[in-house]
């Protein structure tokens, strides 16, 4: 027997941006299906026409864009299982309704709204099941003849899933083992509304990854109640042969207490929940996003990775190539795994620091010419390299190195009340630096250190008391890079104004 194509799909519903869970099924999906060298699909699940929200499916796209995660066919990218948008394949999906009605698979119900909104009052937790259906108005109640005058006078139905009760259904999960569930607690789904023509997502779904030949269905475990649902519809068709392998994935969890992570939970600790920024367009509402937060893409799928999967080893950092070596599904948690959003905060740091200086000073730069500063990119990359160990993310550059790129306009207090505390001392020490470093015959740091530190000693001056007392006069404040360093780059002019400046302007007394 031929072994089965891998192949696997990601299909969000565009009803809004695509959360930070989705994200990491969709990664999961995408890593197993590079390794088994396998097709990643991407379909757009939107039959629910009522909860469709304008730019929702441009948004999903570009986070993947920016995530850097390629599919290989669907929607933008094309395919031989089109069309990828379900609102396009209405045809298709009345076939298959048809195929379950003319079976006995399925029936037409034709209640409405208030009678079964009645039924459930009557009723304390209602079904529509073998135990209720012939209390229902629907195919298999009524009499032919009222059947057909109902469709001829256009009445609207929808059409339920038959469910024999009393049978054992078994769902073979990866990462959860062999799940059983009893046909008697599952309802008559509703698989087709004739009010919109469309199918519900689980008729949808089942007839799509079949005619897709999508061999494992990879997706979270709010799902799992679906799947011997599911199970029940390839049989009713006849596919058991194709039937695909189920993994459900653990729930992400909030970074504090019990329950699912919501966006509830990043606003109220400060992250975001969604890759991108997003714009309701109902409310006007803005919510955050990773890219606009300067978190590196790399950074959070890296992060994502680890949320329910164990590489099997001590690794954590893990390039995209790495984790798709590295990726196996049984090596995933069935208990949920909590969102330790301090922790990517961490990845978006080493990140940083491997990340190539020119590539980090290319992102640094726009915000240098934000502020007004041209500087050629071979001098932003120095700074970079001397400073992007300090930081947790790149915006924070500004803040860490600025000094690189203007002179203090104000001096730290603590700084002062540490290294200017005794005024002109700190003043005499500045001046007469000053006045050495003008009459040095030479100025680059590593020739004019050595030379510093002689005539400090000859002195017989304390060093740090000195050097830190220049330092605020240069920077504004006991922070910054190895002394010599920065006026290496600001260069001797500059460093010589900046000290006079400094000394104009603080007590002296």
């Amino acid at each position: 027997m031929t072994e089965r194509r891998v192949r696997v799909r990601f299909a969000p519903s565009p009803t809004g941006p695509l959360h930070i869970g989705g994200v990491r099924t969709a990664l999961y999906n995408y890593l197993f299906a590079r390794q088994h060298g396998g097709d990643f699909i991407f379909r757009i699940e939107d039959t629910d026409s009522n909860r469709f929200v304008p730019g929702a499916e441009e948004y999903i796209i570009e986070s993947f864009q920016w995530l850097g995660l390629a599919f290989d066919e669907g929607v933008g990218v094309g395919g031989d299982h089109g069309p990828y948008r379900q609102s396009e394949r209405r045809d298709i999906y009345k076939k298959y309704v048809q195929q379950l009605l003319e079976n006995g698979k399925a029936y037409m119900a034709f209640d409405t709204p208030e009678e079964l909104e009645a039924k459930r009052a009557e009723i304390a937790n209602f079904q529509y099941d073998a135990t209720t259906r012939m209390q229902m108005r629907n195919s298999l109640s009524l009499p032919k003849e009222e059947v057909d005058a109902l469709l001829a006078s256009g009445h609207q139905y929808v059409v339920r899933f038959l469910i024999e009760p009393g049978v054992e259904v078994h769902v073979h999960d990866i990462i959860r083992g062999e799940v059983v569930i009893n046909s008697s607690v599952l309802d008559d789904k509703v698989l087709y509304k004739s009010a919109d023509e469309l199918p519900t997502y689980h008729l949808a779904n089942i007839v799509d990854d079949h005619l897709m030949e999508v061999s494992h269905v990879i997706r979270g475990e709010e799902w799992l109640p679906s799947a011997p649902l599911h199970v029940l519809l390839y049989r009713a068709f006849g596919w058991e042969d194709t039937m695909p392998t189920f993994a459900h994935l653990p729930l992400l969890l909030k970074p504090e207490g019990n329950g699912k992570l919501s966006k509830r939970d990043g606003d109220r600790l400060g992250f975001p929940v969604f890759p991108l920024e997003w714009h309701d367009p109902k409310t006007g509402d803005i919510s955050s996003g990773y890219r606009e937060k300067d978190y590196l893409p790399e950074a959070v799928i890296n992060f994502l990775a680890l949320l329910g999967w164990n590489p099997g080893n001590d690794q954590e950092k893990m390039t995209l190539d790495e984790m798709v070596q590295l990726f196996d599904l049984s090596r995933c948690s069935k208990a949920g795994a909590r969102f330790d959003y301090k922790k990517l905060v961490w990845f978006n740091h080493e990140y940083i620091l491997s990340k190539d200086d020119a590539d980090i000073a290319a992102l640094f730069e726009p915000m240098l010419r934000e502020r007004g500063i041209e500087e050629p990119m071979e001098r932003i990359i120095k700074v970079v390299s001397l400073m992007k160990g300090r930081v947790n993310f790149v915006h924070e550059l500004w803040d860490t190195c600025c000094y690189f790129f203007q002179a203090p306009e104000a001096y730290d207090e603590k700084s002062l009340k540490k290294w200017w505390k005794e005024p002109a001392v700190a003043s005499t020490y500045v001046r007469e630096l000053c006045d050495f470093i003008e009459h040095s015959p030479v100025f680059a740091g590593a020739e004019l250190e050595p030379l510093v530190m002689e005539w400090i000693a000859a002195k017989e001056w304390p060093v740090g008391k000195v050097m830190n007392a220049f330092r605020v006069t240069l920077v504004g404040a006991a922070v910054g890079p190895h002394i010599f360093e920065l006026t290496d780059y600001i260069g001797k002019e500059e460093t010589l104004h900046r000290a006079r400046r400094a000394l104009e302007v603080l007590p002296e007394a």
